[in-house]
């Protein structure tokens, strides 16, 4: 297969096995879905997913999370690691949404990525769920897949974005992102599959003999 031809069958095939593309982490609006994205760096969505009910039960806006000691955001989110970082870029991320932008989740990536804590996937994830912008946000699943699947050198996560949104059609994008995430974490895994194992990899590659060494995000 050409890598065209490899990219076709891997979007029929997800559109298939995938055909509604919940987000993962739960929300009530963008700012809530912000704070969530923010906290699932080095943190799974599960453990996220625990954490949010408790903070959002202090201050589920940021008129309210600003007037939150740091301190007491920091015991809500301890268990989801890198607590007192997180902590702070909550806290004063949500000042700068009252200062700047009336209290309300900017729409462009500029703007969420001049916020503290925010770094492009982040911002990516928020404008595409949010608010619907074609984004195609990598993480460590869809970066592994696509060197497996043969769509990207793997060089870093900004190549493996910018080869995925040159592939797919840019009104796909929301959906296959997660798409490829759901497939990663439930059949492409780490340790499930070396690019031999899975239904996907098997179709693409059948010939294929060695384990693909994947480049870390």
């Amino acid at each position: 297969m050409t890598k065209a031809e490899r990219a076709e069958f891997v979007h029929g095939r997800l559109a298939e096995l995938y055909p509604e593309t919940p987000v993962p982490l739960d929300h009530r609006d963008a700012y809530t879905l912000l704070v969530a994205v923010l906290l699932s760096a080095q943190c799974t969505d599960e453990r996220v997913n625990r954490v949010t009910p408790g903070l959002f039960a202090l201050a589920d806006t940021p008129e309210r999370m600003m007037q939150v000691p740091v301190r007491e955001i920091e015991e809500a989110i301890r268990s989801c690691g890198l607590a007192p970082r997180k902590a702070r870029a909550i806290s004063e991320l949500s000042g700068l949404l009252v200062e700047n932008h009336e209290g309300k989740v900017p729409e462009s990536l500029e703007a969420l990525e001049a916020l503290p804590g925010v770094g492009h996937k982040t911002a990516s994830v928020v404008i595409s769920q949010a608010f619907g912008v074609p984004a195609f946000p990598v993480d460590t699943h869809i970066h592994r897949l696509a060197q497996r699947w043969k769509l990207s050198s793997g060089k870093n996560v900004a190549d493996t974005e910018r080869a995925l949104k040159k592939l797919f059609p840019e009104e796909s994008w929301n959906k296959l992102h997660l798409r490829i995430i759901f497939y990663g974490r439930e059949h492409c895994t780490a340790r499930g599959c070396d690019g031999r194992v899975c239904d996907i990899c098997r179709t693409l590659f059948p010939r294929r003999k060695a384990p693909v060494q994947t480049k870390k995000a």
